[in-house]
């Protein structure tokens, strides 16, 4: 099976000069088309730098990454966008507060030059558990769960076969997490997706994907199976750590 998204020995840094800060050192992971890939780690661990740098929103890098066998330099084109996607952390920060979710939805179809707009819209509020009643409330009228079902559907109106979640659930309540995830699995199954997905949360790693690299001080300790993740199986203190700390939900 081909590889989605290849990235082999990246280095990411933020600042200049004295304040040079190194984030990023010598990661390498592929995930596979139709593949779930899960970064994991403690928080400033670099997970989040690496999607950042595969969207063109972390500048300062080295190495090479590529999607669909693309190689990919410093400058995004406009097709990127049409075949990666991201879902941001926070619903409550991701969407325009003045912004209807109509506006939202359609700016996004028009910009990647969609014409059947309204059937669009209305097929995209459905395919995230939302009905066409949603259609022209705005944010303060969603709850957090319906703003990332709005998110979600925005990030697939251009029909990308690749979507980078960054700790997607993270800012949700714990009883609408479990909602957008498996929503997040269904519409991956329907529409043959690729996921890199950050999270801190193993329990939400093992849930969502097949394998894991396991991230600390912006490196790469350990890439482990899912499978290996539920029994424990590890080769490196700082991941048996981290499933000692979440040995009760990972099971």
């Amino acid at each position: 099976m081909n590889d989605a998204i290849s990235i082999q020995n990246l280095n990411v840094w933020f600042g200049e000069h004295d304040d040079l800060f190194q984030a990023v050192k010598n990661a390498t992971i592929s995930v596979s088309e139709g593949a779930s890939f899960g970064l994991v780690g403690e928080s400033g661990s670099g997970k989040s730098t690496i999607l950042r740098a595969l969207t063109g929103l972390a500048p300062q890098w080295e190495g090479q990454m590529s999607v669909n066998g693309i190689e990919l330099s410093h400058k995004r084109e406009k097709h990127f966008y049409k075949t990666v996607q991201m879902v941001f952390q926070d619903p409550y920060a991701s969407l325009h507060p003045r912004q209807s979710v109509d506006q939202v939805l359609s700016e996004t179809l028009t910009l990647h030059g969609f014409r059947d707009i309204d059937d669009r819209v209305n097929r995209l509020l459905l395919d995230v558990g939302l009905g066409p009643e949603f259609r022209f409330r705005y944010p303060h009228q969603l709850s957090g769960g319906q703003r990332q079902r709005i998110a979600i559907a925005r990030a697939l109106a251009p029909e990308p076969k690749i979507l980078l979640l960054d700790e997607p659930t993270s800012a949700l309540d714990v009883s609408v997490q479990a909602e957008i995830l498996n929503l997040l699995c269904d519409l991956r199954a329907e529409h043959g997706l690729t996921y890199l997905m950050v999270s801190h949360d193993l329990a939400v790693v093992a849930h969502m994907c097949e394998r894991a690299a396991v991230m600390r001080n912006g490196e790469i300790v350990e890439i482990i199976e899912v499978a290996d993740m539920r029994a424990g199986k590890t080769t490196h203190d700082y991941t048996a750590q981290l499933l000692h700390a979440s040995a009760n939900r990972v099971a």
